[in-house]
């Protein structure tokens, strides 16, 4: 049976995938994608208006609908459902199956939390998961999993360019069966919120090493440790991301136990980039769904009969007939790279799939802050304030530029992997001109010199 002959996939929010992806959808993954967008659409949205009323009363508070929606999602096993095969608790979505329940959480920025499938929880618990002792375990993984407290991960530093994690400098001296450390870093989640229970900290522990890859280590450090203080929120384009927040904090004669630290010295860069892979894409899952609220208000605002300049809607007019369509087009598009990603994870590996990552991350954010944009000028003066959601959602996408890892740095990479292709490709071309002068040769065609210029191709380059 073709999937178009499923009648649910024509209804949302199946009629946005293509046909290769409904192809792969299993039974119980198609179970749970209807089951979250039911979620999102009847208990998230609607409750939007209350969830900023809340915050807004104790802004580092986690607001009580936020608990209540947590407490009713697990009860209906709308729980961790990130969580890959090699938990009890999974619900054995594949990447590809689990960036469709993504997306349509995205629909609602903090619709993710609701769930514990929100950044950065789904690294962390994959983190402890894969590199912790069973004691570390008991401590701190079952708990973020159960949802009893929250979690920041922290790497960035103010005084450091962090795109070059090997320049991490905020120190951990051993001193007996202790740590003492000394620094300074940015963006891991403020503890001023009671929930804000753990930081998982990369320190340098070994600066003189050789490796630069070997000298870092993770730990995990309690929010409520003495010398750690938070200086400030930092706000992300004016908006302070409250109750969650980034904060730029100080360690002074931090001291951490022994026993806290995670695998072994030097392992930190082992451990990273163990946590990173689908993490990396989540958070593009997650932009298209915004992206797709964003082009909603778009269309509402096209038919608005309040909003007629020289009688005519707005979207009659050719150049908002256009803009919609370009923004139509550019979403689905990038839902297709993302979809690409998750299905070359599922099929290949995350090692593997490390382009089609990249990819995602280079082009989703910036296309999808690009739609929103535009609908933003839909709105015009509008469309810049907090009469909707917009200017909110557009920060949230230049932020995921940077998330992660800047986009500068998954282009130098992805540049530096197509140059490795030169030899392959100057061999095929090299072939391409032997073939094209015997065909000359053949067919009597007689040439002046640098009359065939373009078949030129450089030699190999002498190794420097």
């Amino acid at each position: 049976m073709s999937p178009t002959d499923n009648p649910i996939f024509k209804n949302a929010p199946f009629d946005k995938y293509p046909q290769w992806v409904l192809a792969k959808l299993r039974p119980q993954a198609i179970d749970m994608i209807q089951r979250v967008h039911n979620w999102i659409e009847t208990e998230c949205i609607p409750a939007e208006q209350i969830m900023k009323a809340q915050v807004a009363a104790n802004r580092w508070k986690t607001p009580e609908i936020m608990r209540s929606l947590r407490a009713k999602a697990k009860s209906q096993g709308l729980w961790n459902i990130f969580l890959p095969n090699h938990f009890k608790e999974s619900p054995g979505l594949t990447n590809l199956e689990y960036s469709c329940c993504a997306e349509i959480m995205g629909r609602v920025y903090w619709g993710a939390m609701t769930m514990n499938c929100q950044a950065p929880e789904t690294g962390n618990i994959e983190l402890l998961a894969k590199y912790c002792n069973e004691e570390q375990k008991r401590k701190w993984l079952k708990p973020l999993m159960d949802g009893d407290f929250s979690s920041a991960y922290s790497m960035t530093e103010p005084d450091r360019a962090s795109s070059d994690a090997t320049n991490i400098a905020c120190r951990a001296v051993r001193v007996g069966d202790e740590y003492i450390v000394n620094g300074r870093k940015l963006y891991g989640n403020v503890n001023y919120n009671e929930d804000m229970k753990l930081y998982i900290i990369m320190l340098c522990t070994d600066p003189d090493n050789k490796d630069p890859w070997a000298r870092h280590t993770t730990f995990l450090m309690p929010s409520d440790t003495p010398g750690l203080t938070i200086k400030r929120n930092l706000t992300i384009m004016g908006y302070d991301h409250a109750p969650e927040g980034h904060g730029e904090y100080v360690l002074k004669d931090v001291r951490i136990p022994k026993e806290n630290v995670i695998l072994g010295e030097g392992r930190a860069f082992e451990i990273a980039q163990g946590r990173l892979g689908p993490g990396r894409i989540h958070h593009c899952m997650r932009l298209l769904g915004q992206a797709e609220r964003a082009f909603e208000l778009a269309l509402l605002r096209c038919k608005d009969v309040r909003k007629m300049p020289r009688g005519k809607f707005i979207g009659d007019f050719d150049s908002n007939i256009e803009r919609l369509a370009a923004m139509r087009l550019q979403i689905d598009a990038m839902r297709l790279v993302v979809l690409n990603a998750a299905d070359t994870m599922d099929s290949q590996g995350n090692k593997a799939g490390r382009y089609v990552i990249a990819q995602s991350k280079i082009l989703v954010p910036e296309m999808m802050a690009n739609v929103i944009d535009e609908c933003m000028q839909m709105y015009a003066g509008q469309g810049l304030t907090q009469h909707t959601s917009l200017p909110e959602m557009w920060a949230y996408a230049r932020f995921v530029r940077v998330a992660d890892g800047p986009d500068a740095a998954h282009r130098h990479q992805v540049g530096r992997d197509q140059l490795k292709k030169f030899e392959a490709t100057r061999l095929r071309h090299t072939a391409y001109a032997d073939r094209a002068r015997g065909l000359r040769k053949q067919w009597g065609l007689e040439s002046s010199e640098g009359e065939f210029e373009w078949e030129y191709v450089p030699p190999a380059p002498a190794k420097l």
